[in-house]
């Protein structure tokens, strides 16, 4: 007898592959009419099918009951999404755009992410009851990058093509790329001190002498520096062997395209063998291999890595809606929910905008104070955010004293988790919706007004007769009947008629008078077309003589 097999990889597949098949049918509606981005759609459908609803999806059963595992899994999901889109992201910027516009980078990265991480951190610290300010610049550290995931339902679609100048959207694109692996400064200078100066340095001896060599040494020296020259030593060898099996005809269209998603997969797994900065130097890889701008104009049409970038888009943010701790937001003893919403509400608007209007003059790109508006307001957090929320708690699981977590460290924990992933999912919402919404509310006034001034009676289009004649009667009678809009344009391709200026072409047995002759086939005189006119409009005009009678 067959019996059902309700197994957790059935279940999982059957959820993840239906839910992506029904939203492949209405997806043109949703993100190109609607403008509703992708990310708070699945994260919506992560939710339904979680625990906290419909069960399908049960994360704690595939780490085995474990939250040390669970984290695990979905730290390196995390890593293995930003790893793919950054170097997609580093393949479609222009050839050598680091290089050409170091300068606004340079404002956006330098004090533009300073600014931001202090301003994070300030809030944080105000709003989080008995804080510590040094453990608030951890929490702040984690928000502090834009998330390049979130900023693609922005640069990307239709939308974007129509509202946001081309230079806008590739500098958006660049910095959210680069200040994400460049989070990891920010991160350590906090939880370096905390480590080795928090609650007296119990457990870990050196101080603060230890915390600042070690943030220069391991952090800039080993995880910044070594990525940048790991990543651009694999992008420039990745590009050269392309080349070369190109070149020879070795490598078949299907591999070709490929080639970048398997150059992140390989950065991912050895920098995280090593050690290093592998977020950084995907995005540095990327910009290298398509240095020479050959691998982007090759797949500028493709759609394989669109497709591979939306389907790791669903499956992370369908991930996040069931793993995220929903309940901790209401009961937990961090920070009460009236605090955690205003946290929401002045993060979204003070963290990123105002140092971005401050500076945008500097920066080529932002042109008006409009672009600088939305510039500083979209800097979306999202999957960068939780991938430093769990390095963090890595991080702190390691500062014990007589085998248990320090004090300090296991309430940074708490808020921690409490705070990023609330944040996370305020702008995943506040950023997915802010278009739909900013659309409703720029054409429902003029809608309103339109129908409120609309008149009764339609006003008939005026008639000109101009001094070359270009119509035919029935063109010109088809012109003052015209149906609506959406009708014409099909199929309506009417002989050209010819024009014969003097005499008339008359059938055999009539007269001469080109003003009643009947015309043959297309072609019409003057006479006739004016005569024609005069009786179908009823205007009152001369007759158009002809050359002949003139003559």
């Amino acid at each position: 007898m067959p019996t059902l097999a309700i197994t957790n990889f059935n279940i999982v597949c059957a959820t993840l592959g239906g839910f992506i098949t029904l939203f492949g049918l209405v997806s043109y509606l949703f993100k190109e009419r609607l403008f509703l981005s992708e990310a708070l759609i699945s994260l919506l459908a992560g939710v339904t099918f979680s625990p906290h609803a419909a069960n399908f999806i049960k994360p704690l059963d595939y780490a085995e009951g474990s939250q040390s595992n669970l984290a695990s899994i979905t730290l390196y999901f995390s890593r293995l999404v930003l790893g793919v889109q950054l170097v997609l992201a580093g393949v479609q910027l222009p050839s050598k755009y680091l290089l050409r516009e170091w300068k606004s980078l340079a404002f956006l990265l330098g004090p533009g992410m300073t600014v931001m991480w202090l301003s994070s951190s300030l809030l944080i610290w105000a709003l989080v009851p008995d804080f510590s300010f040094l453990s608030a610049l951890a929490v702040g550290a984690c928000v502090t990058p834009t998330d390049p995931v979130l900023s693609n339902s922005i640069v990307k679609g239709k939308f974007a093509d129509k509202n946001i100048p081309k230079d806008l959207q590739k500098i958006i694109i660049a910095e959210s790329g680069a200040n994400d692996g460049l989070g990891y400064p920010f991160l350590f200078f906090a939880l370096y001190l905390i480590k080795y100066t928090g609650n007296g340095g119990a457990g870990q001896p050196g101080g603060a002498r230890a915390a600042i060599g070690l943030w220069f040494g391991e952090t800039w020296g080993y995880t910044i520096l070594l990525s940048v020259v790991y990543g651009a030593a694999v992008g420039w060898i990745a590009k050269e062997l392309l080349h070369w099996a190109e070149d020879r005809r070795f490598v078949d269209r299907e591999s070709f395209l490929v080639f970048a998603i398997t150059l992140a997969l390989f950065i991912v797994g050895t920098c995280g063998m090593i050690g290093s900065d592998d977020v950084l130097a995907c995005f540095i890889a990327g910009n290298v291999f398509t240095i020479d701008d050959w691998f982007r104009l090759e797949t500028l049409d493709d759609s394989l890595q669109p497709t591979i970038d939306m389907l790791l888009n669903l499956a992370v943010f369908m991930w996040f809606g069931a793993v995220c701790p929903w309940t901790m937001f209401l009961h937990n003893d961090v920070i009460p929910l009236y605090r955690l919403i205003i946290l929401g509400i002045v993060i979204l608007l003070f963290r990123r905008l105002p140092v971005v209007y401050a500076m945008h003059w500097k920066i080529r790109q932002i042109e008006e104070k409009q672009q600088a508006l939305f510039v500083g307001f979209f800097g979306p957090i999202g999957v960068s955010a939780v991938f430093y929320l769990y390095i963090s708690l890595e991080f702190l699981d390691e500062i014990t004293v007589d085998g248990a977590v320090r004090e300090d460290a296991a309430k940074l924990q708490a808020v921690m988790t409490v705070v990023v992933w609330f944040l996370a999912i305020c702008s995943i919402v506040v950023h997915g919706l802010s278009v739909p919404l900013g659309k409703l509310g720029y054409h429902l006034p003029r809608t309103i007004s339109s129908a409120i001034e609309s008149r009764d009676v339609d006003e008939p289009e005026p008639f000109h007769i101009s001094e070359r004649v270009q119509q035919t009667e029935e063109q010109i009678l088809r012109q003052r009947h015209r149906p609506p809009k959406e009708q014409r344009g099909r199929d309506e391709s009417p002989p050209r008629p010819v024009f014969k200026i003097g005499g008339s072409v008359i059938r055999p047995g009539h007269d001469g008078d080109s003003d009643t002759a009947e015309p043959r086939g297309d072609v019409v005189s003057m006479g006739n077309i004016q005569h024609r006119i005069n009786n179908a409009v009823g205007a009152v005009t001369p007759k158009v003589p002809s050359i002949h009678n003139n003559e």
